[in-house]
């Protein structure tokens, strides 16, 4: 068993029930957001030290590994290791996963948003009250009637925050792992979830986004009249 805590919080078990559930409709896309001033760590870059948390939430969620990844970050204050970073990831169905960490930011912010095709929900574990929020918010496409018709509709319904138990996440783990060594049940965050979790951060780091920006910015160049 592995010790990924944030998998037993009671919020994020919440929102893996309404993804299974079908509350939220089909899922089209997950953004995370893990940011603090600090701690800098000596043997990890901010990637290995956060973005494991969120990534560990995603796999738990999502219930399988992505098929790419790729990453991009920077070195501002140390030399060697990346204390901020941009992780992606695509999924079979399409679905698409964006992570933000960081060592340098002025805010701690733990935030997670999930958008379907029928709700939305925020997942905040900052919030002291309100960890989960559920928006009945969304885009509806008519089919046209007409040729070049084209309109769309916006949904703004009403945001619903669930009841949630006000257990330590370490405690339900722990619980977990004697129940698993009393009945011989596989935990929920066995040997392969970790080493998917592994993998996962292995696609994206080993992958390094890299946009097309000096053919922007050459055609840019030419179009203002410089040389070439």
């Amino acid at each position: 068993m592995t010790g990924h805590t944030f998998v037993y919080s009671p919020p994020v078990v919440k929102v893996k029930e309404l993804i299974d559930s079908g509350a939220l409709g089909d899922v089209h896309y997950l953004s995370f957001s893990r940011v603090n001033l600090g701690l800098y760590q000596k043997d990890v870059d901010v990637v290995w030290d956060l973005a494991v948390h969120d990534i560990s939430i995603l796999l738990y969620w999502m219930g399988e590994l992505p098929i790419y990844g790729c990453s991009f970050g920077r070195s501002c204050v140390q030399t060697t290791k990346r204390d901020v970073a941009n992780l992606w990831f695509k999924f079979r169905s399409g679905l698409v996963a964006s992570c933000e960490v960081s060592w340098l930011s002025p805010l701690k912010l733990r935030r997670t948003c999930v958008v379907g095709s029928k709700r939305m929900v925020v997942y905040d574990d900052t919030d002291p009250n309100e960890k989960v929020k559920i928006y009945d918010k969304g885009v509806i496409l008519h089919q046209p009637e007409t040729f070049g018709e084209f309109q769309l509709t916006y949904r703004m319904g009403d945001m619903v925050a669930p009841c949630l138990a006000n257990t330590e996440p370490l405690v339900i783990e722990i619980e977990h792992f004697l129940e698993c060594i009393e009945t011989g049940q596989t935990p929920r965050t066995d040997g392969k979830f970790g080493a998917d979790v592994v993998a996962a951060i292995e696609m994206a780091t080993q992958t390094n986004w890299q946009p097309e920006i000096p053919m922007v910015l050459e055609r840019e160049v030419l179009m203002a009249g410089g040389v070439r």
